[in-house]
């Protein structure tokens, strides 16, 4: 995002406006924390201001300061895309393809609204007016807290602002240890932390509250833990029987992946979760060291992401999914042994 379009984003937002803000379909930490965040600001300067959300998301995430106010498009549908037709503003948070909002996309794109991207994902599509992308950022959160510098704008960060941001930027660097998470993002979180944010009490909202049946899955996903030990690989699969059986919510499989990848010895690990009535496998892929997930997702599972963190999604059954990831592996030997 150059000078001239940070003038004319400031244009743009200097007079009251109809906003709308998205995340992207099963939103997580990084994608809510955002998209709070900027809601929480731009109404300080008067815009009215609605998220929509493609669907809903985990309930450890909806204590988020403005958590009550966002709206989500699977359950109010027609209000959801008046919003859109009438707005003047799209901000699309933490996602760079239309096609990540679902149900939401055609909607997306018909919008004659002036379209502000801000994503730190691979391979943007060109759908935005306004474009904020960088891959090296850990998370579209501290990417927030830097488009509100650009604005000269920081000074209006609040505890409200500093609790979403933080959020986002914990939960997309695994609390601040993945390699994204640079210098620059520490002195983001110092800021956040002088500013309001509870790092203490955030950490506790989101990882030290687990319910019963969490912990009963979370057993029954290790047990079906698998290993490649000549690929240096790990897997997890979970069916819709095995879910339900331990009453299943949105959310509950957060971080399933990471002991995979907390064998020693293990580059790559994936879950895979079936998901009947979608119709597929969810597929998340994580990795050490410099295997690229990304290309891996977008290769032979229809997805994407990050170097380290990718999702993908298979039509097959899960059976066939994991015969058909058994099977790719090999031809990735190099890769995994490097």
């Amino acid at each position: 995002m150059n000078k001239q379009d940070i003038q004319n984003i400031k244009q743009l937002l200097s007079s009251a406006k109809k906003v709308v803000i998205v995340p992207h379909k099963n939103p997580d930490g990084d994608a809510m924390g955002s998209s709070l965040g900027l809601c929480h600001y731009l109404t300080k300067l008067n815009h009215d201001v609605q998220i929509i959300a493609p669907n809903d998301y985990p309930d450890f995430l909806k204590w988020l300061p403005g958590d009550s106010d966002v709206m989500i498009y699977e359950s109010n549908t027609e209000k959801s895309e008046s919003l859109i037709n009438e707005a003047d503003i799209i901000f699309t948070l933490d996602f760079n393809a239309l096609h990540r909002t679902g149900n939401m996309e055609a909607v997306l794109a018909s919008s004659e609204a002036i379209k502000i991207m801000i994503d730190h994902h691979q391979q943007p599509d060109d759908y935005a007016t306004y474009m904020y992308s960088d891959v090296s950022m850990c998370s579209t959160c501290q990417m927030v807290y830097h488009f509100l510098e650009m604005l000269d704008a920081a000074t209006q960060i609040n505890s409200d602002i500093a609790t979403c941001l933080y959020t986002g930027i914990m939960t997309d660097t695994g609390s601040f240890r993945f390699r994204s998470t640079s210098s620059t993002t520490h002195r983001v979180i110092a800021d956040l932390i002088d500013k309001g944010a509870d790092n203490a009490q955030i950490h506790n909202n989101i990882y030290d509250t687990n319910s019963y049946a969490r912990l009963q899955l979370l057993g029954c996903a290790l047990n079906n833990l698998k290993i490649v030990p000549e690929l240096r690989t790990a897997y997890i699969s979970l069916s819709q029987k095995e879910l339900n059986k331990f009453d299943f919510k949105k959310g509950h499989t957060e971080g399933f992946v990471n002991y995979g990848l907390s064998l020693e010895g293990i580059v790559f690990a994936v879950i895979f979760i079936e998901h009947q009535q979608e119709g597929i496998i969810k597929i998340s892929l994580r990795s050490k060291g410099d295997f690229n997930v990304n290309e891996f997702a977008r290769a032979h599972f229809n997805g994407g992401g990050h170097t380290n963190a990718s999702g993908g999604r298979s039509e097959l059954s899960l059976s066939k999914t994991i015969e058909k990831f058994i099977a790719i592996l090999p031809s990735h030997k190099k890769d995994l042994k490097a």
